[in-house]
């Protein structure tokens, strides 16, 4: 028996070549990181972790910045036997408290200067905790395991593991409810690297421009996992700045980012054609791409950006395919089709039936890309399953005559005003047309008389915007139950981090707009 992860991911790393580069203020200060510095660091973290009493099983908790320590520390517990649990370095203490209580984690590692504000309630738990920084040079404490670290034996011997074994935990953002803590296994991680390298044509060629944050599926397993096993090498950013990736893309091949990414580039006058001519691939996900984005992107670039659409449940569950052109080439407003190992079909959310082509429905899944299930939580994960397998995503979705899921919106976001359905996509796509308009979201709040009235939210693109001339424009196109009853103009819509739209802030912040 091996480490199946590991071993999959760096069982032929060639250790002599470069896996990634670290810029520093100035290009002098810049880091290097080889194939071997992997093993090597990797290895160092995971001695220091079972030094600390981590044992197989265990969960390893980290909040931390962005930085190459923190990615040889996810490998570290993966080759150690523990189970690792990001958190988004955005959470509050508050937040923190209820994801170790409900993780019960061995060990709890966060950045040197939150060290005081986590100390009491981690001994209150009974969870070590350990600090991790950046190394800086010898003499100089860069945190508690960082230290520990560098001081371990660079040689470490994996921990026997198996393909359904938990590798991670990640938590989902409770936007609805309490975060749940999905459990993924070393094979649904590697299942889902070894599709997209296959998908995507990564090769120990490419070189991947790495701006996302690392305690997401997106940065952490997609992005990583991906480049690991094609042997390829990355540029590894601390996050987004459009100076730094504009200055960076000449030496890249592919980009993976969200739309927000795509979007600050195009409002850069660097950002051209001459560029970007050599770059190979453009990925978006985490959140929709605008056809708009897409089409202005290609007519600046000459490139046409690949979406995909996963979640954190299943990782990565469709693609657009690689090839740009022709009836299967890459389509604006759509993500594609399943992963070659991933089955995917549209049904009604109550009775599971599938729903006749073309029409809307819940996306379902089944494949060895799909979670294990809900830590501690499992009524919930059984009613997220259908008796055959399938998971219930939650969004809502539909298949094309040429077979592209196009993402339509989430299940809880449906709005049902007068007795007939409303999906807010449908409303988004035509407001987004309107001149004047930059983007919008289309939410339901409670209505005196319809029990959901619509209400659109909008960031006008000009200060000269007219909402009521707007409203006046799309009455002919849309069916009057479909028609916004309100229209709220913001200078920006609320976004988590990896920049999708949070519209139960939006459903909070509108709450009461028809009472009284």
């Amino acid at each position: 028996m091996t480490n199946y992860l590991i071993h999959n991911l760096l069982g032929n790393a060639n250790t002599g070549a470069q896996f990634a580069e670290i810029p520093g203020t100035g290009d002098a200060q810049s880091r290097y990181c080889s194939y071997g510095d992997v093993l090597q660091m990797s290895a160092r973290f995971a001695n220091a972790l079972v030094e600390r009493g981590v044992k197989p099983g265990d969960r390893v908790a980290v909040q931390v910045p962005k930085s190459i320590e923190a990615l040889m520390l996810y490998l570290a517990a993966v080759r150690a036997g523990a189970v690792f649990l990001p958190l988004n370095t955005a959470y509050t203490k508050g937040e923190v408290a209820y994801f170790l209580n409900d993780a019960e984690p061995s060990i709890f590692v966060c950045a040197p200067e939150r060290l005081d504000e986590y100390s009491a309630f981690t001994k209150e738990l009974g969870i070590k905790i350990e600090t991790l920084g950046v190394w800086t040079g010898p003499q100089v404490s860069s945190g508690s395991l960082t230290d520990a670290g560098l001081g371990a034996p660079r040689t470490f011997k994996n921990v026997d593991r198996g393909p359904e074994d938990l590798a991670a935990i990640l938590y989902t953002s409770g936007t609805t409810g309490r975060s749940k803590g999905a459990m993924l296994s070393h094979r649904n991680l590697f299942s889902n690297a070894q599709s997209l390298t296959e998908l995507w044509e990564f090769s120990n060629q490419d070189v991947l421009l790495h701006a996302l944050p690392i305690f997401h599926t997106h940065g952490l397993f997609v992005a990583t996992n991906v480049t690991l096993l094609a042997g390829a090498s990355m540029i590894f950013l601390p996050g987004f700045d459009a100076d730094e990736v504009v200055r960076h893309l000449p030496r890249a091949t592919s980009m993976m980012g969200v739309p927000t990414f795509y979007t600050r580039l195009l409002d850069d006058p660097r950002f051209d054609s001459k560029l970007v001519s050599h770059m190979r691939l453009f990925i978006s996900g985490s959140a929709p791409l605008l056809s708009e984005t897409h089409t202005a992107f290609e007519e600046r670039t000459g490139h046409r950006i690949l979406e995909r659409y996963g979640m954190t449940e299943t990782n990565m569950n469709t693609s657009n395919p690689y090839i740009v052109e022709g009836n299967k080439g890459r389509r604006a407003g759509t993500v594609g089709f399943p992963l070659d190992d991933v089955e995917l079909r549209i049904c009604e959310s109550e009775s599971g039936k599938e729903v006749a082509p073309g029409d809307v429905g819940v996306i379902e899944v089944k494949g060895p890309n799909v979670f294990s299930g809900y830590w501690k939580m499992p009524d919930k994960t059984a009613e997220e399953f259908r008796e055959d397998g399938f998971f219930i995503t939650g969004d809502l979705g539909k298949i094309d005559p040429d077979g592209y899921v196009h993402i339509v919106g989430r299940a809880k976001d449906l709005i049902i005003s007068g007795g007939y359905n409303i999906y807010p996509k449908e409303v988004e796509l035509l407001l987004d047309e309107q001149e004047g308009i930059l983007e919008s979201a289309v939410v339901g709040v409670p209505h005196p008389d319809f029990g959901e009235g619509v209400i659109a939210v909008v960031v006008p693109s000009t200060p000269e915007f007219d909402p009521v001339a707007t409203l006046s424009l799309i009455k002919p196109q849309i069916a009057r139950y479909k028609q916004p009853k309100l229209l709220h103009v913001m200078d920006e819509l609320p976004r988590n981090t990896m920049g999708k739209v949070q519209k139960n802030v939006l459903r909070e912040l509108l709450h009461d707009s028809f009472s009284g």
